[in-house]
């Protein structure tokens, strides 16, 4: 099981300089990824669902990675989750290829709908629809990264006679992660992703996910393409994760078990973080 490291694109530890000493220290440590997640809007005033403050700092996720793909050599880089109806698709899939060039094919795309009404109606998405416009955007990304002459037509993406270079690296685009605890979002990971990202505050809570997949995966076809559906899980509330624990995850399955150093704010308490917890890496 590897370790990652997720949510370093908010609140204190968002600036260039901290950004460049934790994830350079991520990488040193030996954590094999890193993930942020993804807010254009926030609820104001809050609403008991928005997991931010409105003033919460979050940066744009793709942006973030960008800058952080410049500071290391190794280290994946996730978006967990981006979410997808917010985004044009033919857009971003260039933003998807350009980062995954430039970072040597380190990109891994966690999309999900999302979930915040007022979030969703401030870019012009209707909440109803965001399901089917994220299963919509993803095949017609791939259009745009895999076919000789990208076409698609669908209710919410349209487009013929153009082309977009350069591809990612993989030749079936950057690796697609679903996100999402519901029954929908666990077919859409069987059908269209090469892995699942849920979140929980244990390994306990893992389990009605996993038994989600499982349906799901005798309900929908798996493309030979995608291979084994790869677990990615962040463990929130308590961020503290102990040996018994990770060992615990490893045995149900994950193959990457996410850390999330916030609510610290101080940097430097998230870099020590970072370091007590390198040891479940041995």
């Amino acid at each position: 099981m590897e370790l990652g490291v997720y949510g370093l694109s908010a609140k204190a530890t968002l600036g260039p300089a901290e950004t460049a000493r934790l994830a350079r220290r991520a990488e040193e440590l030996g954590y094999r990824s890193w993930w942020v997640g993804d807010h254009v809007v926030l609820p104001s005033p809050r609403v008991p669902e928005s997991p931010m403050a409105p003033t919460d700092p979050i940066l744009d996720p793709l942006v973030h990675l960008a800058y952080v793909a410049a500071l290391t050599e190794r280290m994946e880089l996730g978006t967990g989750i981006l979410i997808l109806p917010q985004r044009n698709p033919v857009v971003l899939a260039k933003q998807a290829a350009s980062l995954d060039v430039l970072s040597g094919g380190r990109l891994l795309l966690g999309v999900a709908p999302g979930y915040l009404e007022p979030e969703l109606t401030a870019v012009g998405v209707r909440p109803a629809a965001r399901g089917a416009r994220t299963d919509e955007y993803l095949d017609a990304m791939r259009q745009l990264w895999t076919a000789p002459e990208p076409e698609f037509h669908g209710r919410y993406a349209d487009f013929a006679q153009v082309d977009a270079h350069p591809r990612p690296v993989r030749p079936d685009g950057p690796r697609i992660v679903i996100g999402g605890h519901s029954p929908a979002a666990y077919r859409r990971a069987v059908a269209k992703g090469q892995g699942w990202i849920g979140t929980g505050s244990s390994p306990a809570d893992l389990l009605p996910h996993l038994d989600g997949l499982r349906k799901a995966a005798a309900e929908v076809p798996r493309p030979d393409r995608l291979g084994r559906l790869e677990i990615t899980f962040l463990q929130i509330d308590p961020v503290e994760v102990d040996a018994a624990g990770a060992q615990h995850y490893a045995e149900l399955g994950v193959d990457r078990l996410l850390l999330y150093p916030l609510p610290l704010e101080d940097p430097a308490e998230v870099a020590a973080f970072l370091e007590r917890h390198a040891d479940l890496l041995h």
